[in-house]
C-alpha cells in the first residue's frame, strides 16, 4: 500500500528507511530518537551523525542504519511549534517531511517509515502534525511511487481533528446498530428521504448528490460482465486516467494491473471500496460495484458505517478516511 499507517515500534519496521525526529545538531535525544539511536548503536550512529551534522530546521540528512533492519535512517529536523507563526511551523514541518522522501528516494528506497513528527516535546499539537504529515505524502505520492507508513506507537499519540471526529462520531451514533433486524434496504430508503439531515449542516452543500454520468446506471447494471471490464468503463465514464484512480485509491500498481487484466479476479471489500472512493461514486453506485463482487454495505458494521459517512458527504480523500479509519481500529482502505 503506497501510505498506511500502523501501529508499531519504528525500530522494528523492515523498510528501507526509518526516519528519525532529530533535533538540528543530530544529537542523540530522548523518545523516538533516543530508541533509533539505541536499536541502531549509539555510537556508530552518533558518528556517523556528527559527519553530516548540522542541519536546518525543516531539512534531513541520511546515514546507515546499522544494527536496525532497516538499511537507512533519514534525520528529519522538525520545527518547534510556535503558537504565534503557525504558517512557518507549518511549513518547515512539510519540509522535514518532503525532504525525506526526496533523500530516501535518491537512495533508491522503496519503503519508508516516518513517526509522527515534532509531535512530542516540540509541542506541535498531535492532530495537527498529522494534518500536515498527510497533506505532505499525499502530495508527494501524486507523481512519485513509494510504500510510505506512518508509525504510531500508540494511540494516545494519534489525534484526528476534533470538528471531523465529532462529525464521524454523530453519523455513527445515528446510523450505526448492532443487529441484522433492520434490512439494509430499509435503511437506504429512509436516508434517500432525508439525505440532507443525516450530517450536521455544515455538511449539507458536500451531501449534495453527484451529477449523474450519462449512462452509468447501464454501465453498473450488468452484473455479468467481469470486474475488470466494468471497472474499466467507469474509469472512463467518470474521465479519470488509471494512474489517477490507483493513485487516489491509495493502490499499488502492480495490485491495480491484476485488477485491470484479471478477467477473473475480484479484489476484496476494501479495495473495491477504495476504488469508490477514488471514482468519487455515489452511495447508491459504491453499492452496485461492491454488489457485482458480492459484497454489500451494512450499518451493522462500523467500518462500512464510517465509509459510507466519507460518501454521502462528497468527502472523497482515502487519506483522510483512513485516519478515521484507524482511529476507530478498522481496516484500512486501499491495496
Amino acid at each position: 500500500m503506497p501510505f498506511t499507517i500502523v501501529r508499531q515500534d519504528i525500530t522494528k519496521m523492515k523498510v528501507d528507511a526509518i526516519v528519525n525526529a532529530a533535533n538540528t545538531d543530530l544529537q542523540m535525544g530522548g523518545g523516538v530518537c533516543g530508541a533509533i539511536f539505541q536499536a541502531a548503536g549509539p555510537k556508530r550512529l552518533q558518528e556517523a551523525c556528527n559527519k553530516v551534522a548540522p542541519i536546518l530546521t525543516g531539512g534531513a540528512a541520511i546515514t546507515p542504519g546499522f544494527d536496525l533492519p532497516a538499511k537507512y535512517v533519514i534525520h528529519a529536523a522538525g520545527p518547534v511549534y510556535s503558537h504565534w507563526n503557525k504558517e512557518q511551523s507549518r511549513a518547515l514541518l512539510r519540509s522535514a517531511y518532503i525532504e525525506s522522501m526526496k533523500l530516501a528516494e535518491e537512495k533508491g528506497c522503496e519503503s519508508i517509515a516516518f513517526p509522527l513528527i515534532s509531535s512530542g516535546i516540540y509541542g506541535y499539537p498531535k492532530d495537527e502534525a498529522l494534518e500536515v504529515a498527510r497533506l505532505a505524502i499525499e502530495e508527494y505520492l501524486q507523481d512519485h511511487d513509494m510504500e510510505v507508513y506512518l508509525a504510531v506507537f500508540d494511540k494516545s499519540s494519534f489525534l484526528i481533528s476534533k470538528a471531523l471526529s465529532g462529525d464521524v462520531e454523530s453519523y455513527i451514533d445515528e446510523h450505526y446498530v448492532d443487529t441484522r433486524r433492520r434490512s439494509r434496504r430499509q435503511l437506504l430508503d429512509v436516508e434517500e428521504m432525508a439525505l440532507g439531515q443525516a450530517v450536521k449542516p455544515d455538511l449539507s452543500a458536500s451531501c449534495l448528490p453527484a451529477t449523474p454520468v450519462h449512462g452509468l446506471d447501464d454501465l453498473m447494471d450488468n452484473l455479468d460482465e467481469p470486474f475488470s471490464d466494468a471497472l474499466l468503463k467507469l474509469i472512463d465514464a467518470k474521465g479519470k486516467t488509471d494512474v489517477e484512480v490507483y493513485k487516489k485509491a491509495n493502490i499499488d500498481r502492480k495490485l491495480f494491473s491484476k485488477i485491470r487484466t484479471g478477467k477473473g479476479y475480484t479484489p476484496k471489500k476494501p479495495t473495491i471500496l477504495a476504488l469508490a472512493i477514488a471514482l468519487e461514486l455515489t452511495l447508491p453506485e459504491t453499492e452496485k460495484l461492491l454488489a457485482r463482487a458480492g459484497y454489500a454495505l451494512s450499518h451493522a458494521s462500523k467500518f462500512d458505517v464510517i465509509v459510507e459517512y466519507f460518501i454521502v458527504s462528497g468527502k472523497y480523500d482515502i487519506f483522510q478516511l483512513n485516519e478515521v479509519l484507524f482511529s476507530y481500529d478498522q481496516p484500512l482502505l486501499g491495496s
